[in-house]
């Protein structure tokens, strides 16, 4: 009787070991889906922003070519 409850024992830790196993990972997946998905948003990001930061250059290079305009036009004319 001992040794059968001592096996009960030992099974119901193995058996909750097991469980604690598959709840570990769950959790350790989760983080790498979370992982990936948060590295795939930041990667977009910063390829949008680059792309962003490039338009606005670009549109800057321009109104300082048009207030040059209009500054050099403004000094002709008196």
């Amino acid at each position: 009787m001992a040794s059968d409850t001592h096996r009960e024992a030992i099974q119901r830790q193995i058996h909750q070991d097991w469980a604690n196993r598959e709840y570990i990972e769950v959790i350790t997946n989760s983080i790498k889906k979370i992982t990936a998905f948060l590295n795939s948003f930041d990667m977009s990001c910063r390829s949008r922003l680059a792309s962003l930061n490039e338009k606005l250059t670009l549109l800057e290079r321009k109104i300082d070519h048009l207030e040059a305009c209009i500054n050099k036009d403004s000094i002709v004319r008196p």
